[in-house]
């Protein structure tokens, strides 16, 4: 869709798995690390109260009898444990867990975030990304799949969320929870089927059943196949295909509208 349209940024929040740029080959022109912040403990000022690891819902503290712990991965970067230290005896540093990187190829300003390997956190360097939406361009926006935090994150404040599934048993069960998911958010969504042609009908009957709209089919082809794994866009080799993304971004933007 992105090659499809003009005036467009390209955001991929996939950040455990980018891959746009592999798609694409833009040219790298800024790299920024994303850090988050995390406790470090004064232990000649702590007497291991307890209050911080007490107040800690992920854990990312513990205290013993003369010994205290941090595990920097379990780290939300909120803050509360210095404020409810007696002693002041936890300060923050700043610690990467990724980065983010700025590109443009054909005429599409990209921005995607990576995460650093075994990293468990990806929601810190997804806001991170989304902080370089530019307001004046069409955002397009590469969500990771499933429906945990990541997914959440990407997906917020977005003014229409295309599903992508496949029509098998598989696809439809990861279909119907994100579509509660995005109701929850109260995000409007349609259906774009991939794989068309395989497998069996219960995704369009399920679409029909919650009046969800079916966008756009991309048939089980051959050359398709052929040009993905290749790492070729197939719009650049099926010109037809160009018209139809236009078209499926009108028909969004005119459900938007309405």
């Amino acid at each position: 869709m992105a090659l499809s349209l003009e005036n467009v940024q390209l955001l991929d929040c996939d950040v455990e798995e980018p891959n746009v740029h592999i798609l694409l080959q833009p040219e790298i022109c800024e790299t920024k690390p994303v850090y988050t912040r995390i406790p470090v403990i004064s232990e000649d000022r702590c007497d291991y109260c307890g209050r911080c690891s007490k107040f800690c819902a992920y854990n990312a503290l513990f205290v013993a009898p003369e010994t205290i712990m941090v595990f920097p991965e379990l780290c939300h970067s909120c803050g509360g444990c210095s404020l409810v230290c007696p002693k002041h005896a936890i300060n923050e540093v700043e610690r990467q867990i990724g980065s983010i990187k700025k590109g443009m190829v054909k005429g599409i300003d990209l921005v995607y975030g990576e995460l650093n390997v075994g990293e468990p956190m990806a929601v810190p360097v997804i806001r991170e990304v989304k902080k370089q939406i530019q307001n004046d361009k069409t955002v397009l926006i590469d969500a990771p799949p499933g429906t945990a935090c990541p997914v959440v994150a990407s997906v917020y404040e977005s003014d229409y969320c295309i599903l992508v599934t496949e029509p098998t048993p598989f696809g439809l069960h990861d279909l119907k929870i994100t579509v509660e998911v995005l109701r929850e958010l109260g995000i409007p969504l349609g259906v774009v089927i991939n794989y068309a042609g395989i497998g069996d009908k219960e995704v369009y009957g399920y679409c029909r059943g919650e009046n969800i709209p079916i966008l756009l089919e991309i048939p089980f082809n051959r050359r398709i196949a052929e040009l993905y794994s290749r790492g070729v866009p197939f719009i650049g080799e099926m010109p037809g295909w160009k018209k139809r993304f236009r078209q499926l971004f009108d028909e969004i933007v005119g459900r938007v509208d309405s």
